[in-house]
């Protein structure tokens, strides 16, 4: 089963050139799926690979595979190809430019676990549906019932749950846990629900086995990873990096800083501002704040943005996309937003800086999904980064006005609606 290929390191994932691949330029580029025996060999080959999920969370994939497997029912295989993060393109390169990749690792997986059916999650209207249409057309000999689901376009409506509700009831709010999708997910049944990235990876695993890949990336977090580069630098884009690599090698491969650096938003909206270019890249908590590569959104903000005018306008936006299902946002992430812009508008009370320390206790770690949790992850880091801005705010002094940086979706582009 495992082979060396035209595979060049670190590379991996997307064609040569960037052209979208046919299927018969994937196959000669990659061969034909390998066949896996059963659920209990994929999940030995993924652990030994040591795949991590891309989606955010760097959940080992292997884990979730025997979850399943464990299940009892025959499974359902479900692509989490939303994309919800304002700040990242990467699945959406990854399914223009790889689509057959992606589907190999649903395939393989689907095969293994005895499903019938995979469910490829979009969010309404996205551009992409029309190349996984046309990549979906190659594919009738899989085995497989391929199916395209439009979930509505809102940031928590493709957390893992949520699809599983969505996909049962056509409700795409999260769900309290236990259980978990793995164990009752899409009609009661068993449900993988991987990003697009992550099956990506799987099937490069799969075809060219664990030692492979792990020849890049670190023991902890192996492999690659695509990040979506943005802010002041001069080639935004999606990139390929090695797990593990600074900061700055990403920045760099982006043409680097068009102008000076105050910091650099890591994570997506629900991650950390890092000021330190040597900060190593992985799903591992690293540096002062704990911080991942998360969804792998980096947004470098210039030195003349104000840290906690970009981080109100998310926050705001992260309060305003609650599900508004439980207390922790309904209540807490509006409270946490108005503290906080009151703060970058220099217009603080005395009471504001205590205020904000408990308001972000009581919000982390609770509610039906991790949304009130990461909103709390950014605030806490804006407070150490941006901290002798945050003094000078606090005294009446804020920063002078700057265009925005941080990319917030128009009211028009997203929907009210949960259905």
């Amino acid at each position: 089963m495992t082979r060396t290929g035209p595979i060049a390191d670190p590379a991996r994932l997307l064609p040569a050139g960037g052209a979208p691949a046919e299927l018969a330029a994937h196959r000669a580029r990659h061969g034909a799926v390998p066949r896996i025996r059963d659920a209990r060999e994929l999940v030995a080959l993924v652990e030994a690979a040591g795949l991590r999920g891309r989606g955010g969370s760097g959940f080992p994939t292997a884990r979730k595979l025997a979850a399943v497997a464990a299940g009892g029912r025959r499974p359902i295989v479900v692509v989490n190809a939303c994309e919800s993060e304002p700040a990242s393109r990467k699945d959406a390169v990854l399914l223009r430019h790889a689509p057959h990749l992606v589907l190999d690792g649903a395939l393989v997986a689907a095969r293994a676990l005895r499903a019938r059916t995979v469910v490829i999650c979009l969010h309404r209207g996205d551009p992409v549906a029309a190349h996984l249409n046309a990549a979906l057309s190659q594919r009738r000999g899989d085995g497989v019932d391929w199916q395209l689901a439009e979930v509505p376009r809102r940031y928590v409506a493709s957390e893992a749950s949520a699809l599983a509700r969505f996909l049962t009831d056509g409700e795409a709010r999260p769900t309290a846990r236990p259980p978990r999708p793995e164990q009752r997910g899409v009609r009661g049944r068993p449900t993988l629900i991987d990003n697009a990235e992550t099956l990506a990876q799987l099937a490069l695993a799969v075809r060219y086995g664990p030692e492979w890949y792990r020849s890049v990336g670190t023991r902890t977090d192996p492999g690659t990873a695509l990040v979506t580069v943005s802010g002041c630098v001069a080639r935004p884009g999606v990139y390929e990096i090695e797990l593990g690599a600074p900061l700055a090698t990403a920045i760099g491969a982006a043409g680097g800083p068009t102008v000076p650096v105050g910091a650099t938003l890591v994570g997506g909206y629900g991650g950390t501002w890092v000021r330190d270019p040597g900060l190593p890249l992985s799903h591992d908590p690293a540096g002062r704040e704990g911080s991942t590569i998360g969804a792998g959104a980096l947004i470098a903000v210039p030195a003349t943005a104000c840290g906690l005018v970009e981080t109100a306008r998310v926050l705001v936006f992260l309060a305003a996309e609650s599900a508004g299902q439980c207390g922790p946002c309904t209540f807490g992430l509006p409270a946490i937003a108005d503290d906080v812009a009151r703060l970058a508008a220099g217009r603080a009370d005395d009471a504001l800086a205590g205020r904000l320390t408990r308001r972000l206790g009581q919000v982390t770690g609770r509610g039906a999904c991790a949304h009130p949790t990461g909103a709390v992850r950014l605030a806490r880091s804006m407070l150490r980064v941006f901290a002798d801005d945050v003094r000078a705010h606090h005294r009446g002094h804020p920063c002078p006005p700057q265009p925005p940086v941080l990319p917030i979706p128009a009211p028009t582009m997203l929907e009210r609606a949960w259905r």
